[in-house]
């Protein structure tokens, strides 16, 4: 949905910086790819280039943990059961949300197995976001590893948009013209 989201940007003439981790699609081409493998590096490039952006998208979050202690080796197995230790990652969204000088809009996304409107309008408000757009990944055309989607958005107003079930291309091109006109009323209302 990022890759989408970031050529229907490019396609609106929009300059676009794409934070990936390791995936198996081609980049939009166009865009200035930040390739990072860590949690850890998600957080520092997004920081980094926040700043630099009039609309922030964070459309797939990292793992919600990571190992205590990460192994620079292979684990061999063993007979014996065996325990992880793991330790929540940074929250890149709330921190930018809670960030007291923000100056860009704020997009995240929800992706939501269960309750994923109530959830949705939860993590809207705890991570001061502008919009969160919600999708339900709990089916087996989820918006994971699929060409489609399907997507409810959220606004600060309480207003709520569906977009049904469609290629993520075309669910990509609307998303980018709410996000567009949604940034403008804010300036306006700002100024």
């Amino acid at each position: 949905m990022g890759y989408a989201i970031a050529e229907a940007a490019l396609d609106a003439g929009h300059d676009v910086i794409v934070i990936s981790g390791p995936v198996n699609i081609e980049p939009p081409g166009g865009a200035k790819l930040v390739s990072v493998s860590t949690s850890d590096e998600m957080f520092a490039s997004v920081h980094r280039h926040a700043d630099n952006c009039d609309v922030c998208v964070l459309c797939a979050a990292v793992a919600d943990y990571k190992p205590v202690k990460a192994s620079r080796t292979k684990i061999k197995k063993r007979g014996a059961k065996f325990s992880l230790d793991l330790v929540p990652t940074r929250d890149i969204l709330d921190s930018l949300g809670h960030r007291q000088d923000r100056q860009f809009f704020l997009v995240g996304f929800a992706a939501e197995t269960n309750d994923m409107e109530e959830n949705a309008a939860r993590k809207l408000r705890e991570k001061k976001c502008d919009i969160m757009v919600a999708n339900d990944v709990s089916g087996a055309n989820s918006a994971m590893e699929s060409d489609v989607n399907e997507v409810t958005i959220l606004f600060q107003n309480g207003e709520r948009q569906k977009i049904s079930c469609a290629p993520k291309k075309i669910i990509a091109r609307e998303l980018v013209k709410i996000f567009q006109n949604s940034q403008q009323k804010c300036l306006t209302k700002k100024l």
